[in-house]
C-alpha cells in the first residue's frame, strides 16, 4: 500500500512537530467521550489525514456511530499500520493469512500507542452515539401495476441464488439461475420450465453472453479471502442446442472474480478479456490478453481488491475499447481507462467515495438527455464492520458536464442497497429505476428490499413497491425482454442467508428468483 513507501518521510515528519498538538477549536464531544483531550483529538485529526488518507477517502467521524468506530472499523484497520495487539476482546485481521503473501502489512508497527489512541479518541469522541438512518425517508407506495409478479414452479431448500441473468443473445426469451449450492446452472424458458443446465464446481456469479459463446466467472470461494481459487470458463452453444461448458478453464488463480468480459482491447482481432478480482484484502483489476491456441496473458491495470463492475465502451469513438469500472473495497472509486493503443491505458478517477459506503453498482445512462452518460450508482454493503443502518446508503444519479466531471443531482435512501438498474420500464421516454436490496432494515421498513423509482420529470422520481418482492432477500438482479413483447422485465435471484437484522419472513422459504414481468400498465 501506498503510505508504506512513505512511513520514513511520515515519522520524521511526526517527530519534528513534536507530536503535540494544541488546538483553539471547541469540538462536539459524543455523550460517552466527554473525558478525551482536545489535544488528543487534534492530534488524531492530523494523523488520520496522515496515514489514513494515503490508502482512500478520509472518512469523517460523522459517517458511523461511536461503536461501529471503536469495535469494528478501527480494529481492523490497525493492522495496516502494523498494529495488531491494543487491548481488544476480538481484534479481526488476516496477519497469519498466507495467501496474502509476505510483505502486506508492515513489519513494526508505523504508529507509536499513544498516536494510535489520538485516532481511536479522534474518530470515537466526534462520532454520534448511534446513527438515525431512517430519519427523512419518504414512504414507499405500493400501488405500481407495472409489473405482475411470476413465482417460478420449482423450489430449493434455502435458495442461494448468485447469479440470475436474462439472455437475449445465445438463446433469446430464457432466464439463467446458478446457484451457491446446488452446482447446477439451469436455464429456463419464458414459462419459466427448465429446458437445459449445466455441472459446476465453483459458485458462476457473471455471464457474459455472446453470440455463440459466453464467458462465466468462477468466483471460487464466495465468502470473503484472499486466495486464487476463481477462473474463467467458456460457455458455447452446441450442435443439439444445449449449453455446452468447458470444465477445463481459459484462465485461472484469480482472486474472487465478480465479472469478465470479453473485448478485442488491442485489436488483433482476438477477444480477449477484462477481469474483476473483487478479491478481499488483495484484488486486481486486469484484462487477459489472447494470444491465440487458448494462451492468456495477464496484464494489471489496477492491483487493489473491490473491481465490482466494469463496462466496456469507446466514450470517446476512437475505434478502441475504454473502460469504466467501481471500485467497492477500501479506496471506493469509478474510473475511467481510456484505451491508448497498443494495450497501454490512461486512468481517470472519475468519482470517490469514503470507505464506508459500501459501493455495490453503477449503470451509465444519460438522464437529461444531453447526449453524455451519467452515472446511476448504488451503495449499501453492511456485511463488514459497521454493521449499523447508514442514512447515506441507495440511490445517487450524477450528472456528466460532457467531460467526464460529475456532479451528484439525486439521492433515495435505502437501506442496504445493492442494485439500481435504469431503464424506460413505463416506456413514456425517460428513466426510471429499479433497486433491490440486500441489507434492508426489514423489521420496520421491509419495502426496500425492491424499490420502483418512476421518474416524474426533473430528477424527482415516485418510489413504489411490490408486495411479492418481500419474500426473498435479493443479491442479483437483471433487466430484459422474457417474452419479446417489446417491453423490459425484471428478475430478482434471492440469496436466502441469515440478514443482517432480524426478518419477520424466512427467506429460506422464498422462491429461488422471482419474475416481474412488464405488464405496461
Amino acid at each position: 500500500m501506498k503510505y508504506r513507501k512513505r512511513v520514513a518521510s511520515v515519522i520524521a515528519l511526526v517527530s519534528f512537530m513534536g507530536l503535540l498538538f494544541t488546538s483553539c477549536e471547541q469540538y462536539q464531544k459524543n455523550s460517552t467521550h466527554q473525558h478525551v483531550s482536545d489535544g488528543s483529538i487534534e492530534m488524531g485529526k492530523q494523523l488520520a489525514a496522515m496515514y489514513c488518507q494515503s490508502c482512500h477517502l478520509l472518512p469523517d467521524p460523522s459517517l458511523l456511530d461511536t461503536k461501529s468506530w471503536g469495535k469494528g472499523v478501527l480494529p481492523m484497520m490497525g493492522p495496516m499500520l502494523g498494529i495488531f495487539n491494543y487491548g481488544y476482546e476480538t481484534y479481526p485481521s488476516y496477519k497469519y493469512d498466507h495467501d496474502l503473501g509476505e510483505g502486506f502489512y508492515p513489519s513494526q508497527p508505523v504508529l507509536t500507542g499513544p498516536q494510535w489512541q489520538s485516532i481511536l479518541d479522534y474518530y470515537t469522541a466526534l462520532s454520534p452515539d448511534t446513527l438515525d438512518a431512517n430519519k427523512n425517508d419518504v414512504a414507499i407506495g405500493t400501488g405500481l401495476s407495472l409489473f405482475s409478479a411470476v413465482i417460478p414452479p420449482v423450489s430449493y431448500d434455502s435458495a442461494h441464488t448468485c447469479f440470475a441473468g436474462f439472455d437475449s443473445v445465445m438463446y433469446p426469451g430464457t432466464l439463467v439461475i446458478g446457484d451457491v449450492n446446488k452446482k447446477f446452472v439451469v436455464r429456463f424458458n419464458n414459462q419459466l420450465q427448465p429446458i437445459d443446465s449445466f455441472k459446476i464446481i465453483n459458485p458462476v456469479v457473471d455471464i457474459d453472453f455472446k453470440k455463440d459463446s459466453a464467458v462465466t466467472a468462477n468466483i471460487g470461494v464466495i465468502i470473503p479471502n484472499n486466495g486464487r481459487y476463481g477462473s474463467g470458463h467458456k460457455l458455447i452453444t452446441s450442435a443439439t442446442q444445449k449449453m455446452n461448458y468447458s470444465q477445463e478453464p481459459m484462465f485461472d488463480s484469480l482472486r474472487r472474480p465478480v465479472q469478465i468480459t470479453a473485448a478485442d482491447f488491442n485489436k488483433d482481432g482476438r477477444n480477449d478479456c477484462l477481469v474483476c478480482e473483487y478479491g478481499n484484502l488483495r484484488g486486481a483489476l486486469s484484462w487477459m490478453e489472447n494470444l491465440g491456441n487458448n494462451k492468456f496473458e495477464r496484464h494489471v491495470l489496477r492491483e487493489v481488491p473491490g473491481a465490482i463492475k466494469a463496462y466496456v465502451r469507446d466514450y470517446n469513438k476512437d475505434g478502441l475499447p475504454d473502460i469504466y469500472v467501481l471500485f467497492a473495497q477500501a479506496d471506493e472509486s469509478i474510473f475511467l481507462y481510456t484505451n491508448k493503443g497498443n494495450g497501454n491505458f490512461e486512468e481517470k478517477r472519475l468519482l470517490r467515495f469514503p470507505p464506508c459506503y459500501g459501493s455495490t453498482y453503477f449503470e451509465l445512462a444519460d438522464f437529461n438527455k444531453d447526449g453524455f452518460d451519467d452515472i446511476v450508482y448504488s451503495c449499501g454493503d453492511n456485511a463488514d464492520f459497521s454493521r449499523v443502518l447508514k442514512p447515506y446508503h441507495g440511490v445517487y444519479i450524477y450528472t456528466n458536464d460532457g467531460r467526464n466531471n460529475y456532479t451528484q443531482q439525486y439521492f433515495f435512501h435505502i437501506n442496504g442497497c445493492f442494485k439500481a438498474m435504469a431503464r424506460d420500464f413505463d416506456n413514456d421516454g425517460d428513466l426510471d429505476i429499479a433497486s433491490i436490496s440486500f441489507f434492508a432494515d426489514y423489521s420496520s421498513r421491509p419495502e426496500e428490499g425492491f424499490v420502483y423509482l418512476q421518474n416524474n420529470g426533473s430528477f424527482n422520481f415516485r418510489p413504489y413497491n411490490i408486495p411479492e418482492a418481500n419474500k426473498g432477500r435479493w443479491l442479483t438482479m437483471d433487466a430484459g425482454d422474457v417474452d419479446g413483447d417489446g417491453k423490459i422485465d425484471l428478475v430478482l435471484g434471492n440469496f436466502s442467508a441469515p440478514g443482517m437484522i432480524k426478518s419477520p419472513v424466512q427467506f429460506e422459504k422464498g422462491p429461488p428468483f422471482l419474475l416481474l414481468k412488464n405488464t405496461g400498465r
